[in-house]
Order: structure tokens, then C-alpha cells, then sequence
């Protein structure tokens, strides 16, 4: 019963999101759309932030389950922006929100762990520097991040995955040469 109601607030909240800037929801309007009281909210979530910060951490979850390695990219990115196009509006109004650094940060963690995974995956056992590895990873996240908080800042309306995916195929090549050429034996 539990996760029913926990579920219930989320997906109502999401709902209202989808309909209208976070600045203008407000718990009362979240438990009326869900049909709880106020307690239940306060008894599962402090406030709206906590519980976006639930919505962003459960999602994370879901992403990293679902590719315990990555060997392109594109995959996991595709993934984050289906989740995105979905819920445009609700996105949208996070992203333009006083809490725009939550979602950056739950952004960011998703670059991270795909990145990271990514790495583990091409590299296959094999060795680089350690500050290769990291400069790489730093670029290859920042570049992620980049270019989908652009895409955010635009409203989600370039075709952020071919430009993604162009400029992705024209650096792996270039990692890749370095990875061969710079491995540690």
C-alpha cells in the first residue's frame, strides 16, 4: 500500500507538472489531484523538492539497471531523452524552475554513470593512464551535459540526438586511436 501511495502522489505531481510551472503547484494541490490527505504527503516527502528529488534519484535507478554497461552511447542518452519528449512540459518547468540545479544535478549523475560505464565497457580490461581515462570521461561527460542542457535551454526543440550522435561518431575515432596507442601493457 505503501509504494500505491508513494506512486500515486509522484504520478500526480508529474501530471500537474505536465500542466503548469512548479511555481504555481502546490501540495494541497498535488493531494487533491491524488486523492490523499496532507499528512500522507508529509508522512512520505518533506516538501515538492524532496519529492522531485525522489522522482530524479528513481529514475537514475531505472537507468542504471537497465544498462549495467554500455557500449554506445547513443543508448542511454536515447534513453534520457524519450524519458524527456515524454514529459516535455514537465521537464520544461523543472528546467525553468528556482529548482533548475536539482535537475542539472540529476543530469549530471546520469552523464556520470553512463560515461563511466561507457568507459569501463571500450576499455575491455585494457589500461590507460589514469589521467587519460579521467580527461577523457571529463570530456565525453561534459560534452553530454552540454549539449542536452542546451538543448533544454532551447525548449527540447533542436534535434539535439543527430547532433549528438555526429559529434560522438567524430570523437570515437579519435578516442579510440589514443586508447590503442596509449595502452599501458
Amino acid at each position: 500500500m505503501a509504494n500505491f501511495t508513494k506512486n500515486a502522489i509522484r504520478e500526480s505531481f508529474l501530471k500537474l507538472l505536465n500542466e503548469r510551472p512548479l511555481s504555481q503547484i502546490t501540495v494541497k494541490d498535488i493531494v487533491s489531484d491524488c486523492g490523499v490527505n496532507r499528512n500522507t504527503f508529509y508522512y512520505y516527502f518533506e516538501d515538492i523538492p524532496q519529492l522531485m528529488e525522489e522522482i530524479f534519484t528513481q529514475d537514475l535507478e531505472n537507468i542504471i539497471k537497465k544498462y549495467p554497461t554500455v557500449e554506445e552511447i547513443d543508448d542511454c542518452i536515447d534513453e534520457v531523452i524519450d524519458s524527456a519528449l515524454e514529459n516535455k512540459k514537465a521537464v520544461l518547468h523543472m528546467y525553468n524552475s528556482t529548482n533548475r540545479e536539482m535537475y542539472e544535478r540529476y543530469l549530471w549523475n546520469v552523464c556520470d554513470h553512463v560515461i563511466g560505464t561507457y568507459m569501463e565497457t571500450i576499455l575491455g580490461g585494457r589500461k590507460i593512464s589514469e589521467n587519460d581515462s579521467y580527461v577523457i570521461k571529463k570530456y565525453l561527460e561534459s560534452f553530454s551535459f552540454g549539449m542536452i542542457s542546451n538543448w533544454l535551454r532551447n525548449g527540447m526543440n533542436d534535434d539535439v540526438r543527430s547532433m549528438m550522435k555526429r559529434i560522438r561518431k567524430m570523437r570515437k575515432e579519435l578516442f579510440e586511436e589514443h586508447i590503442r596507442k596509449n595502452e599501458i601493457k
